[in-house]
């Protein structure tokens, strides 16, 4: 298994406004954003060396959690795959799907011919989900979303694999003699687990190739990246392993508006020596989010920061 950035450099990647927009982070004029809007700002980081884009996954929202998450979700396999059209070297991250809303097959499918048209750009960031009303309408125990994840993980890893008739054999899936092409382009999809809370801290020291926190703090990063290489460790699992994190909100230089006291602004060496502090506790790859007023203070954004922030970060 490769890594998907070069180890002892800190990587940088962001989650795609547009595509998700709840009402913790979006910003007021995605609401009427179009697709031209998300396959330009796709266009701005991938020429500005960033390490992915990612896109979020629910399949619907119950009317009680609609006003702080909004209903807008996008389809991480469509959009994803829109966007690779639109790209050239830019990683592909689903961050995160919810693989036990799906029977592994219809992930593997999905995911497969993704990685084959983008040419092997994918990651494959999964999570166990939270929203209990959308497991139920297709079918899915919420209570043993935990399990459940972990067995689809296992299934997806045979069903990823180079071989056109995959097998494997578990307690809620199995499968033989039924093929699948196209295979994915890569040779194994990394795997990066999203979550914060014990169990996932586990999945992704145990069955993952990655670790996507949510929502952990500076200060509590050293102690879970301790736990996870120690979990590694007692597992007996090796070989390469990328940690993430997602930073404070950011502003290449001063607003001139207020973008809120937790955002970090300033200079572009200012910031980068702020965010070298993430590569320095053990983080491999950090995930940036922009204020931003419209499309083009955006990219102007993503810009800035891969022209004058990122030469500094392994500096």
């Amino acid at each position: 298994m490769a890594r998907v950035f070069e180890e002892g450099r800190l990587a940088y990647g962001m989650q795609l406004p547009v595509q998700s927009q709840s009402t913790i982070y979006a910003e007021p004029w995605e609401a009427s954003a179009t697709a031209a809007d998300l396959a330009e700002i796709a266009r701005a980081a991938d020429r500005s060396g960033f390490g992915y884009v990612a896109t979020c996954d629910h399949v619907a929202i119950p009317r009680r959690l609609a006003g702080p998450m909004s209903t807008v979700w996008y389809d991480p396999v469509a959009t994803l795959s829109f966007l690779a059209g639109v790209t050239e070297r830019v990683r592909l991250l689903s961050h995160v799907a919810v693989l036990g809303l799906r029977h592994p097959l219809v992930s593997a499918k999905q995911y497969a011919t993704l990685d084959h048209l983008s040419g092997g750009r994918l990651v494959l960031g999964v999570g166990a989900g939270h929203v209990r009303e959308e497991f139920e309408v297709l079918g899915v125990d919420f209570a043993r979303r935990g399990p459940v994840l972990d067995e689809t993980l296992d299934a997806l890893r045979a069903a990823l694999g180079p071989e056109e008739y995959p097998e494997f054999e578990g307690e809620l899936f199995s499968f033989r003699d039924l093929g699948q092409l196209p295979r994915p382009a890569q040779e194994r999809i990394p795997v990066w687990v999203g979550g914060s809370s014990p169990a996932a801290v586990r999945r992704a020291a145990v069955r993952g190739d990655g670790w996507l926190p949510q929502g952990d703090p500076r200060d509590r990063l050293p102690a879970q990246i301790a736990r996870i290489r120690a979990l590694r460790a007692e597992a007996g699992v090796d070989g390469p392993f990328e940690v993430g994190a997602i930073t404070e909100a950011l502003y290449v230089g001063e607003p001139g508006w207020d973008t809120g006291r937790r955002t970090l602004t300033g200079k572009p060496e200012a910031i980068a020596e702020s965010l070298r502090e993430y590569g320095a506790i053990g983080v491999d790859q950090i995930q940036v989010r922009f204020r931003s007023r419209d499309r083009a203070e955006l990219v102007d954004q993503i810009t800035a920061f891969g022209a004058e922030v990122a030469p500094h970060l392994n500096g």
